[in-house]
């Protein structure tokens, strides 16, 4: 796992299988960006069979080979579809191919896993929920920021547990290293990569609503820039956002590629959140100055003040309760509606995000 990039962050857990052998098969496609590799991991450590692997690059398919000797080359993406045994197809494509790619996935009658963001506008968006409500396939979005961060696995249990009472307010900083030579051409296209808000963003919209448990908000502002990359026009280094939750909850997030080069890792992503009874501070990657390891949370509430350190000891039980919900059409990983309007808030915020110099 590489600390240096985000594009490159794929975490390993402990094996912890939820099927056995041959029980859940999967296929991995469009291997754009890094993050295919956490989200195999994930699966794989919840006990999925990864059987193929496909993508027009013959480079990129070596180098996922190597990483997984076990999966078997495609030779086009319609021998993955077209395998029966194949029940979930895993994807990491070009942002603003990621939605057209799910519906053909789901329409082909397998789930479908994809890197965030989802989608890049909201025509993709309304075109998926049509092929869910048609399909009955899930279209799930690897969420990483919260489902691969024990850190951020362990608040929603204190949370759920009354540790901090209602939560009332989320603010979140979401900054990561640009790296900008290591990029591909398409990271700086905004038609492609979809604006700041819409891709690094969308973790933090699906953070708020997970966290304070609302299932709709409404975005009071936001705001995108390019204060250091002129470079590079197109891009947008600076997003923040205001959100007001439907419960009265209200959330503020702040995103950006200027992550210093001096940093130990790819990004210092942090999380507050206050609720009536407490407060929880997340350090997720690094505890600056003081740790390189990251997964450290800090409680405050009536019974004093605690720091736990976290790597390691949660596990990451999205992938397993993903794996088990499609084979059994429950919604305990994450509910469908869920994952469509962190995607949705998430397109609204960047629409109609104000540009600032």
């Amino acid at each position: 796992m590489s600390n240096a990039d985000g594009m490159k962050y794929a975490p390993k857990g402990k094996p912890n299988k939820v099927v056995e052998d041959d029980q859940f098969v999967i296929a991995a496609v469009s291997l754009d960006h890094g993050h295919i590799y956490g989200m195999c991991n994930g699966l794989v450590e919840a006990g999925a069979t990864l059987k193929w692997v496909y993508d027009p690059d013959p480079a990129k398919v070596e180098a996922f080979v190597e990483k997984y000797p076990q999966v078997q080359a495609a030779e086009s993406l319609e021998q993955v579809l077209g395998d029966p045994e194949v029940q979930l197809v895993a994807a990491a494509a070009i942002t603003s191919l990621r939605g057209p790619l799910g519906v053909r996935v789901m329409r082909s009658g397998k789930h479908y896993f994809t890197d965030k963001a989802p989608f890049t506008t909201l025509e993709q968006l309304e075109e998926a929920r049509r092929a869910y409500a048609e399909t009955g396939k899930k279209y799930a979005v690897y969420y990483s920021e919260r489902l691969h961060v024990e850190s951020a696995i362990f608040a929603g249990q204190l949370i759920e547990q009354g540790a901090i009472g209602r939560v009332v307010q989320v603010m979140g900083l979401g900054p990561h290293r640009l790296n900008a030579p290591a990029r591909p051409e398409w990271f700086f296209e905004k038609e492609k990569y979809g604006g700041i808000l819409c891709d690094i963003g969308s973790h933090q919209v699906e953070q708020f609503l997970y966290f304070t448990g609302n299932t709709n908000a409404t975005v009071v502002n936001s705001k995108v820039a390019n204060y250091a990359n002129k470079d590079y026009p197109e891009l947008e280094d600076f997003g923040d956002m205001t959100l007001v939750g439907e419960n009265g909850a209200t959330g503020y997030f702040r995103v950006d590629w200027l992550t210093p080069s001096g940093l130990g890792t790819w990004g210092d992503g942090r999380m507050l959140i206050l609720g009536t009874e407490g407060y929880i501070e997340l350090r997720k990657y690094i505890d600056i100055a003081r740790e390189q390891e990251g997964d450290q949370l800090y409680l405050v509430n009536a019974d004093g003040e605690q720091h736990m350190k976290l790597r390691g000891k949660v596990g990451y039980p999205y992938f397993g309760q993903l794996i088990l919900d499609c084979l059994d059409g429950t919604e305990n990983a994450m509910t469908q509606e869920h994952t469509f309007k962190a995607a949705e808030l998430s397109l609204l915020a960047q629409k109609h995000a104000a540009k600032v110099e």
